[in-house]
Formats: structure tokens, C-alpha cells, sequence
């Protein structure tokens, strides 16, 4: 069964009072790959929402989040400050599979206002914090001859720098195969140099990484440990 049959009977089957539901992910973008699911948010008026399941439907497996129009505002409310949403792109950027009342409408429109203005600031603490983590790495990366320790700090080391190029941009922020996504979208080339940075770690030359980093880095006020400090709670 094609993904959108497939979700609109998954809809049905559990849901046949839904007020709207989308279907959004890869799967309905060209980047659907052969273990891709269907990410489903469906809105009703009331109990049981909210709740989220995973379930399997046919050949297909399935991610379902299910809110009444009060806890989709509130969850993408909690979320917007991490400048991470995955609710609310999955609404705004997915497709509406059916809209009984309108709510699904309303919803897509106040979505891609929120995409379109983009996440807020990043607090200049936070960037500092980032750049003290990175810089430490650093420090760990460059002194370490194990090569299992090495190992780990690099792939940690691409994650936050990738996290801090997405900061500095003032870009959506995003995990997984999303972070991969967004950098891509935010400053192109910076993954496959990261990858290949990567690569070299693993390979015994630690400079590639080393100097992409330290790119990354200088956008933000360059690498940062001394003079450090955060005030500790009672």
C-alpha cells in the first residue's frame, strides 16, 4: 500500500472521529528510503489525546502523535525555545490528509509562520557554553594516542560543531539524519568536510577535523576555556 493510503487507513482504523491528520517525515519527501515510517499526527477533540505509539500497520511501520488542537499549541510551544520542533514541522511541512473542521488548515498556517521567522536567538551564554564543550574536545582529541578514545571524542566533536554551525546561523536546530539535513540547508559542504574530517580520525590524522572545527568555531568568537566560569546552584 502507497504511504498516503497506508495513513489515512491507519487514521481510520484508530481514529474515525479525527478532527485532521498529516502525514509528514521523509516518506512524503524524495529522501524516502526502503526503512523510511509513517510519521502521523492526528487531532481530535479530546480524550485520549495526548498521547504518541508506535505501531506496525501492514508492511509499514508507524509513528503516531495524537493531540487536541490546546496540546499541539502547547507542545510546540515547549519546544520552540530548543529551536527544535519536530511536531511542528511534521504539520507544516507535511501533508494534510484530511481536514474535517479546519483545524488542519489553521494549524499549517500558523506553522509555516513559525518556520518561516525562524528560531530565536541563540543566548550568548549558550554559544559560549558550546564553544567551551568544543574546545575541551579539542584538548582531548589532540592529546589522545588511543585510538578507541579518539574514536569517540571525534564523532562528539562533529555532532556539537554541526549543532554549533546550526546556532551561529540562526537555523533550525536538528537531530539524526535532521541535523545532517539542516546543516546541509544552513552552510553546504560543512557535512561531507565534517565526514572527511572524520575520516582522518580514523585513519590517524586528527588536522582535518582540527581544522574545521576551529572554522566552525571562529564564527562563533573562536575557541574558548580559560576565564570559564558558571555560577553552581545551591
Amino acid at each position: 500500500m502507497e504511504p498516503i493510503d497506508a495513513a489515512r487507513a491507519v487514521v481510520e482504523e484508530r481514529h474515525p472521529d479525527a478532527r485532521a491528520a498529516f502525514l509528514g517525515g521523509s516518506v512524503v519527501t524524495n529522501r524516502r528510503t526502503a526503512t523510511s515510517d509513517l510519521d502521523i499526527v492526528v487531532l481530535l477533540h479530546g480524550s485520549p489525546a495526548p498521547y504518541r505509539v508506535s505501531l506496525r500497520h501492514g508492511d509499514w511501520p508507524v509513528e503516531m502523535f495524537v493531540h487536541t488542537e490546546e496540546t499541539w499549541h502547547a507542545y510546540v510551544d515547549r519546544e520552540l525555545p530548543k529551536r527544535h520542533s519536530p511536531l511542528l514541522w511534521m504539520c507544516a511541512a507535511g501533508l494534510l490528509l484530511f481536514d474535517v473542521d479546519g483545524v488542519g488548515a489553521r494549524l499549517v498556517a500558523h506553522g509555516r509562520k513559525l518556520i518561516d521567522a525562524g528560531p530565536a536567538p541563540v543566548p550568548a551564554e549558550e554559544i559560549d557554553d558550546r564553544r567551551y564543550a568544543i574546545t575541551d574536545l579539542l584538548d582531548d582529541l589532540t592529546g589522545s594516542d588511543d585510538q578507541s578514545e579518539r574514536l569517540y571524542i571525534a564523532v562528539e566533536l562533529v555532532r556539537r560543531t554541526g549543532e554549533l554551525a546550526l546556532a551561529v546561523s540562526g537555523s533550525w536546530d536538528g537531530t539524526g539524519k535532521w541535523l545532517a539535513r539542516r546543516l546541509d540547508a544552513a552552510q553546504p559542504g560543512l557535512t561531507m568536510r565534517l565526514h572527511d574530517g572524520l575520516q582522518g580520525v580514523l585513519s590517524g590524522r586528527a588536522e582535518p577535523l582540527v581544522a574545521v572545527v576551529d572554522e566552525v568555531l571562529d564564527q562563533a568568537g573562536g575557541r574558548f576555556w580559560a576565564g570559564y566560569r558558571r555560577a553552581g546552584t545551591p
